[in-house]
């Protein structure tokens, strides 16, 4: 488990993972990044309390290099990612050992079940939850069983993960993804069971949404050079939504000011047609059924789709052009002791 900034949601996390049902030893390595929210004190007093937690120092505060320290740090031959941000039901671990062991794959995950404890955190859940939101992921509420481009989390066997050299730690977002290319590049299988759901909390603000999103998308254009059509086709469509949407406001403004006019007005005013899709869509979405909280979270909604969407898509053309370089996900630096908006 990798950490940094995570105190209001660690000690449950933990919690649920100290409680998993399964025949054999379990053990909880820790990775610490530099916090400034109490967090690190308050693992220190879990771990205090608790012989089946240990903690390891990560003064880089990547994730990759995180959980390869933990990696390195556990003793055992299986291998449970899992995050300060989630929640495991008692069986999760038992029931992914079984379908490890019974589709013989190197890596197993299943079902990101996003949910929120205020109107924002909700509407962020219910964009994540919906095939809209996220592209439509095997992890984001697929309900068929089989062969998996990536897993959520993962239940991992640690000899494979040893062979093929743990996480890149050149990749600060998306790194799953990348081991996982690796896995099957070695001839293994990556298995998505749509049994295992694993509750997700999102980020708390609008802010935070957007810089997660926007270092996601960065990270993912950065995937994108390095390794091109190994990427599946669903990500391209944030970016292009962002060069539809430049190309309406460019069209509109040149409108506005008579360059554009006539009958190559008319043609140009085609732009607007995926926009205006796109909008419908996202109506659609925040109207419709699910989340059912009330119309502050259908209010939410509406901002928090196309939030997700443009600072992805945008990230995601400046990672492709630029490369994501040193970029970091900084949606969790800072104090965590903020109200829920």
């Amino acid at each position: 488990m990798p950490v940094l900034n995570e105190r209001p949601y660690l000690e449950r996390a933990v919690e649920t993972v100290l409680a998993q049902d399964i025949d054999g030893p379990l053990e909880l390595v820790i990775a610490l990044a530099p916090s400034t929210d109490g967090t690190t004190e308050l693992a220190e007093r879990l771990a205090a309390g608790d012989d089946r937690i240990i903690l390891v120092s990560n003064p880089a505060a990547d994730i990759p290099v995180g959980l390869n320290l933990a990696i390195r740090a556990g003793s055992h031959e299986t291998i449970v990612r899992v995050d300060a941000h989630s929640e495991l039901e008692p069986g999760y671990t038992r029931h992914a050992l079984a379908t490890l062991e019974r589709v013989r794959a190197a890596n197993v995950g299943g079902v990101m079940r996003a949910d929120g404890k205020a109107p924002f955190q909700r509407a962020v859940a219910r964009a994540y939850n919906s095939p809209f939101g996220l592209g439509g992921g095997a992890y984001h509420g697929g309900d068929r069983e089989g062969p998996a481009e990536s897993a959520y989390l993962g239940v991992m066997r640690r000899a494979v993960i040893d062979e093929v050299g743990g996480f890149d730690e050149s990749i600060r977002r998306g790194e799953d993804w990348e081991l996982n290319l690796r896995i099957r590049r070695a001839g293994y299988r990556v298995w998505f069971d749509p049994a295992l759901a694993v509750t997700y909390w999102p980020r708390e603000s609008w802010s935070r949404l957007v810089r997660q999103f926007s270092a996601t998308g960065r990270w993912r254009g950065e995937l994108v050079r390095r390794f091109g059509r190994g990427n599946s086709l669903r990500f391209f469509a944030p970016p292009l939504l962002v060069v539809a949407m430049g190309l309406a406001i460019v069209v509109g403004a040149l409108q506005l000011t008579g360059v554009l006019a006539g009958w190559w007005s008319l043609v140009a005013s085609v732009v607007y047609l995926p926009v205006v899709a796109y909008a419908a869509l996202v109506v659609a979405v925040a109207a419709g059924r699910g989340g059912g909280h009330g119309w502050r979270d259908k209010l939410w909604t509406l901002a928090v789709l196309p939030s997700m969407h443009l600072a992805w898509g945008a990230g995601f053309l400046s990672g492709v052009f630029r490369g994501a370089h040193d970029t970091v996900d900084t949606s969790r630096l800072g104090s965590r002791n903020t109200p829920l908006p």
